[in-house]
């Protein structure tokens, strides 16, 4: 039987905190989905099909061990559409975690067998975020120090907001 998880985000976008997570998840499980999700409620800066986009370049590495797949519906439903009732949620600070702990016990009320596995990243990445890199690049600043570089030089071409 093949280990899968779910690697929900926005990754609004993708960061090198990200592809942290994600390499460790290759690790412990066969296949990783990585799940971008729509979340119009975010606000977010780049599209759904941009930042599919960016997933897919900054993942590529990964081969077919890593798939990348947008969606609009609750995690748990995309999850249970997937077959796949493992997600991964990435920590970088106590305060990640009180929010994921809470959103993974209202997954789970939804869904009685759906687990949520928290992979905190490494030192290296733990300030890295996609809302720093988006204030960064709206202002014109370099942050090709925490995107991966397929990222950087596809947002490169983006007019800044």
């Amino acid at each position: 039987m093949t280990k899968k998880c779910v690697y929900p985000g926005t990754f609004d976008p993708i960061t090198n905190g990200h592809i942290d997570v994600i390499r460790q998840c290759v690790r412990l499980f066969d296949k990783v989905v990585v799940a971008v999700a729509a979340n119009y409620s975010k606000n977010p800066m780049f599209s759904l099909e941009d930042r599919i986009q960016m997933a897919k370049i900054a993942l590529a590495e990964f081969g077919e061990k890593v798939e990348v797949i947008g969606f609009d519906t609750l995690l748990v439903d995309f999850c249970k559409s997937q077959k796949i009732p493992t997600s991964v949620r990435g920590l970088r600070a106590v305060s990640d975690f009180e929010y994921e702990l809470q959103m993974a016990y209202a997954n789970d009320s939804l869904w009685s067998e759906f687990e949520t596995i928290f992979i905190k990243s490494t030192l290296k990445n733990s300030f890295i975020s996609s809302s720093i890199v988006r204030s960064i690049f709206s202002h014109g600043g370099d942050f090709s120090h925490m995107v991966p570089k397929g990222v950087n030089d596809f947002l490169k071409g983006k007019k800044c907001s």
